[in-house]
């Protein structure tokens, strides 16, 4: 199963390697298949002085808990994207929230769920009908349901 990873997914899981969300993104590789937008490694390097400031870590465990939680992604240049998903994306989430674009037409172009903890996100796009969108619990269930068989 391929699933988009959002960027406050990976900085929750960077934040907390041994939560739900760190264990989900350390440990479904067997499961599950996360692919991001190539720039989420640039947003995460771009905010260390924060995730630094909030978990107490230093430099060294930041890169370490990034290498761990970030190992088993794929990321995928926002180039393959055809330009039909990007104008897409664009019309779904402008009143939402802009900078959600590239999840959005990744989800399109790949016809697979989006896995973020942003609630104004998936309310507002629940509400425009859009239901490609997982839970950090629905997502911890099927792997749970997977690892039975």
């Amino acid at each position: 199963m391929k699933i988009i990873v959002d960027a406050n997914v990976v900085f929750s899981g960077i934040l907390n390697t041994n939560g739900k969300i760190g264990d989900l993104l350390i440990n479904s590789k067997k499961h599950f298949d996360f692919i991001a937008p190539y720039f989420l490694r640039h947003e995460i390097r771009k905010h260390y002085n924060k995730i630094i400031s909030i978990s107490g870590l230093t430099i060294d465990q930041v890169e370490e808990a990034e290498y761990q939680v970030t190992k088993d992604i794929t990321y995928i240049s926002e180039e393959q994207i055809k330009e039909s998903n990007w104008l897409y994306a664009e019309n779904l989430v402008a009143d939402i929230d802009p900078k959600d674009i590239s999840y959005i037409a990744f989800s399109k172009q790949f016809n697979c769920k989006i896995w973020s903890g942003d609630k104004q996100l998936s309310n507002g796009l629940l509400k425009k009908g859009f239901k490609n969108i997982i839970t950090t619990e629905e997502l911890f269930q099927i792997r749970k349901k997977l690892e039975k068989k």
